[in-house]
C-alpha cells in the first residue's frame, strides 16, 4: 500500500511540474532602462556586428535567448537576430537579450542613446514613450 501512495504523489508532484513552463514563458523579462534595440550578428566571438558595424562582447558579456537562458557566443556564430544589448563604459557590448516575436513588436523602443535620453521609460510596462 505504501508503495502505490508514493507513486500517486510522484505522479502528482510530476504533473505540476509539467504545468509550471508554461507559466514562465508568459512572465514578461525585465529589460533596464539603458537597453537599446538594434541588429545583432555574431561572427567569430568576440566579434559582432551591431546594426551593420563592427563591434565586440565585454569579456563579461551575457547572452540570453527568447527562452531567458544564457547562449554561449559561439554557439551563436553566423547567425543574426534581433535584440535588446547594454554596453560597458568601454564601449563593448556587455549584455544582450535575443527577443521573442512579442517583445519585437513592443514599438517604440529606442535604437541609439539620443533617443533613449529624449524618450520617457516606464519600467513597470516595460514601455517607451516619446515626447
Amino acid at each position: 500500500m505504501p508503495r502505490c501512495a508514493s507513486l500517486a504523489l510522484a505522479a502528482v508532484l510530476l504533473a505540476g511540474v509539467v504545468t509550471v513552463p508554461p507559466a514562465v514563458a508568459q512572465m514578461q523579462r525585465p529589460f533596464p532602462a539603458t537597453a537599446l534595440r538594434g541588429d545583432m550578428r555574431f561572427d567569430q566571438p568576440p566579434q559582432v556586428l551591431l546594426n551593420g558595424q563592427p563591434a565586440r562582447l565585454a569579456p563579461g558579456a551575457r547572452i540570453r535567448g527568447a527562452d531567458n537562458l544564457l547562449k554561449l557566443s559561439g554557439a551563436l556564430a553566423g547567425q543574426a537576430h534581433t535584440v535588446h544589448y547594454t554596453v560597458d563604459p568601454y564601449g563593448l557590448v556587455l549584455d544582450v537579450w535575443l527577443l521573442t516575436d512579442a517583445e519585437r513588436a513592443r514599438q517604440p523602443w529606442p535604437r541609439t542613446p539620443a533617443e533613449a535620453a529624449s524618450w520617457r521609460f516606464d519600467a513597470a510596462a516595460q514601455a517607451w514613450s516619446r515626447p
